[in-house]
């Protein structure tokens, strides 16, 4: 412990918090961390699961394999997502996990090996170690994979590393640094859930606004600002605008095409990109969210069509949004000339308080993207 201690103490130094997984081995290493002042400083959280339910819990579904570079790329993406969700400031979050099958007290036909994946917000580095069979005793293979996180903690800290593994001859260890896609290529391919875009950077799953207007955007005109700017007032909460690059009744976008709608925002607006094409999606992205629609949307919301004709699948969708804490704010809008609002929409009975409304006095815009569309090409 005395020869770990002073690379633990530098780890603790920095401002990166980190939510650990192990499974097979590295536990030892979790004892180190926490056993040295400073250790809140840096561990969010450990976790060992190490038990199938426990694993596919972590994960969200049951690897093909549980000590492989896969399942520990997965952990460590687990981890570095639950850091940044228990995030409480702007410290760097990472993930690191460990994913082995070491000496045990039965004979093993297979080799020990340990695969360690180190998560952070640039790309993934995985150390694959196979360890010579026979030469250590279990804690000695402990210990080992043990120093070899530590040293891999460090790196992802932002500093050099001088721990001492132990490596023999009959040691193998590869490491393979990938960096990430960019953020839509990520978007796109689903790797990320959403993607935050403000005053120029887009963030991989940063924080969405506590308010979301939706919207395609084509184009992004002065009654969608104007009814943020209103939502605002009325919620209480910042506004963003929400683009799902994916549609149901359209071709989804590509990256180039979401560069080009992303362009119209202005700095100090905040856009976020999802793949969630329905507000059921929506809702389990964004628990807690108001979303800000007009009257056209409100009516699809609550119409069994728009379900597959299923009543009983729209009280599950509705009851779910409801349990997630969902709310909408519903605006105005002309239809055949007459103004509808809130008022006009038939909410199934327990669901009012799903929605509220914008009052006509404080926000009315009758143009819509289409007219506007249409405008530009005459």
């Amino acid at each position: 412990m005395e020869d770990i201690r002073p690379h633990i103490e530098k780890i603790h130094g920095t401002p990166h918090k980190a939510v650990m997984a192990v499974s097979g081995a590295g536990t030892q290493a979790v004892a180190w961390l926490l056993g040295v002042a400073g250790a809140s400083r840096t561990i969010l959280e450990a976790l060992v699961p190490y038990g199938r339910e426990s694993m596919s819990s972590f994960l969200g579904f049951e690897p093909e394999q549980s000590a492989s570079a896969q399942t520990a790329k997965n952990m460590a993406k687990a981890a570095y997502r639950r850091a940044k969700s228990q995030l409480e400031d702007d410290s760097p979050p990472v993930g690191l996990a460990c994913a082995a099958t070491i000496a045990t007290d039965r004979p093993k036909r297979g080799d020990h090996r340990a695969y360690i994946s180190a998560w952070d917000e640039t790309g993934n580095t995985l150390y694959s170690l196979n360890l010579h069979k026979g030469l250590r005793d279990r804690a000695g293979e402990e210990e080992l994979i043990s120093s070899l996180m530590v040293h891999a903690l460090m790196l992802l800290s932002g500093l050099e590393s001088d721990v001492e593994l132990g490596l023999t001859s009959g040691d193998a260890l590869e490491i393979e640094r990938t960096e990430h896609p960019s953020p839509l290529a990520q978007l796109i391919s689903g790797d990320a859930g959403w993607v935050v875009a403000r005053g120029g950077t887009l963030a991989v799953e940063g924080d969405a606004p506590a308010a979301l207007l939706p919207g395609s955007f084509s184009p992004l005109h002065h009654g969608h600002r104007g009814l943020a700017k209103i939502a605002g007032e009325v919620s209480g909460f910042e506004v963003g605008f929400e683009l799902s690059v994916t549609n149901v009744d359209k071709q989804a976008l590509e990256e180039s095409g979401i560069l080009k709608r992303l362009a119209q925002f202005e700095p100090g607006e905040t856009a976020v990109l999802t793949t969630a094409e329905t507000f059921f999606k929506k809702a389990r992205l964004f628990p807690g969210r108001t979303f800000v629609v007009g009257w056209d949307t409100a009516i699809r919301l609550v119409a069994p069509r728009y379900y597959g004709d299923d009543v009983d699948q729209m009280m599950v969708a509705l009851a779910g949004m409801l349990a997630a804490g969902t709310r909408f704010l519903v605006a105005g809008r002309e239809d055949q000339g007459t103004f509808k609002t809130l008022a006009d929409v038939t909410i199934p009975e327990g669901f009012r308080g799903l929605f509220k409304d914008v009052p006509e006095g404080q926000f009315r815009e009758d143009i819509s993207s289409t007219q506007l569309r249409a405008s530009h090409q005459d």
